[in-house]
């Protein structure tokens, strides 16, 4: 029996990147000799095994072989003949095809250590074409390590628009595209993960939606980018620059979707693109089972993130129907992410990434002075009033009078 370290924990080392998780493999064993070493055996699809002491997992090598379409259609065959050759073969990246000794000393039979110092991302076997996943997977690692200089290999680009040209991508569980999308977008080049997809044209299949923004033209003089596409792009660095937090880059990623069926006859102009989005939305949700929270803030990101761009101009009737429709006395976080989504909208244009951005602060200052309404004090002075009524007038009155000391200060300001 031997163990090796493999995949991740080895390349993030030679990329000197702190290693956050370890996994092993080993060669020789049997599920029998690992339970009689006080190992724990996990998972139903082939032998993984917990550590005893540090909860590692620890996988059979094993040698895979197609059955059928899809990202699970696999006969798994693990035994103590397999070799860590055979093993290693298996895996997607000459970069995650690495293995190390308890010593320390590299097995890299795939080359992989080269294509980290050529920065390349490059699949070990024809084997990878096998699994569809795969294609997501490779676009994932492009967004993680683009900031370090990585690109996708030329063959391997080739193998993918093979792949996805097959229609193998359309056999994907919903479950899995989302896995893989809500990962990429807390790498740190997310826009990768979208720009990888379209080059191997699998764009079209996983989100069509995004792919039909490319080659929509904007005005130039709010959108100096011009494309749509583009556009989204730049968006979804910004949204990775302000937060970390994956929905609000999925909320940037699809806000601007309805721009690409308004009338084309009136392009640069995309009137009525906020509602138009709205079901297109709605379709991503249902089509890749969108979790509720996610697919509800890209829902008010589209349909508003216009009216916060102009928000100072907005009377406090219109405020108060925007803070209602986030439901912000309820859920603050929200109204945060939302308008951290419509910031990275803002600044995702090419020249303005730094523009300051002071509608955010507005708004959660109107929010404020709303938030100063005593809903109890409101009805005791207003009984036999619907409740919802006379809440929403005291909070108009609020807003209403922090709105007039705003623009009262914006003129003093100017003067």
């Amino acid at each position: 029996m031997q163990t090796y370290l493999v995949g991740g924990a080895v390349r993030d080392n030679l990329l000197d990147i702190p290693i956050k998780d370890r996994d092993w493999v080993v060669v020789g064993a049997t599920p029998e000799a690992m339970i009689a070493a006080g190992y724990q055996q996990v998972g139903k699809g082939f032998p993984v095994f917990l550590h005893p002491e540090t909860h590692e997992e620890y996988a059979l090598a094993r040698t895979e072989r197609k059955t059928a379409p899809g990202h699970t259609g696999f006969e798994i065959h693990a035994s103590p003949d397999v070799t860590l050759e055979e093993d290693l073969q298996r895996r997607d990246l000459t970069i995650n095809a690495i293995a190390q000794t308890t010593d320390g000393e590299l097995v890299d039979p795939y080359n992989g250590k080269a294509d980290i110092e050529a920065r390349k991302l490059r699949h070990v076997s024809d084997a990878f074409s096998e699994d569809p996943l795969r294609v997501l997977r490779v676009a994932r690692f492009a967004a993680r390590f683009a900031d370090r200089g990585f690109t996708v290999a030329d063959e391997t680009m080739e193998l993918m628009r093979a792949m996805v040209a097959s229609g193998e991508l359309e056999s994907l569980v919903a479950e899995r595209v989302w896995q893989e999308l809500q990962r990429a977008l807390t790498e740190a080049t997310p826009a990768e993960f979208v720009r990888v997809l379209r080059q191997c044209h699998a764009l079209t299949v996983i989100l069509p939606e995004v792919n039909a923004l490319f080659g929509v033209p904007q005005p130039k003089k709010y959108h100096p980018e011009v494309d749509t596409g583009e556009h989204i792009l730049l968006c979804l660095q910004q949204a990775r620059r302000l937060s970390k937090e994956p929905i609000v880059a999925y909320a940037t990623l699809v806000h601007d979707v309805g721009k690409a069926i308004t009338d084309p006859d009136k392009w640069p102009s995309h009137v009525g693109h906020e509602q138009l989005g709205l079901k297109l939305i709605r379709d991503i949700q249902s089509r890749l089972r969108v979790p509720k929270d996610f697919g509800e803030l890209a829902l008010l990101v589209c349909d508003h993130h216009t009216k916060l761009h102009k928000v100072q101009e907005l009377r406090p009737a219109t405020l108060l129907k925007l803070l209602e429709s986030l439901d912000a006395f309820r859920r603050p976080q929200r109204m945060d992410q939302f308008m951290l989504a419509c910031e990275a909208d803002a600044r995702g244009r090419t020249g303005l990434e730094d523009r300051d951005y002071a509608q955010g602060e507005y708004l959660r200052t109107v929010l404020v002075a709303a938030n100063t309404v005593n809903a109890r004090e409101v009805l005791e002075q207003n009984p036999g009033a619907a409740p919802k009524d006379v809440i929403s007038r005291a909070r108009l009155a609020a807003i209403t009078e922090c709105v007039n000391e705003l623009r009262t200060q914006q003129q003093d300001n100017a003067q």
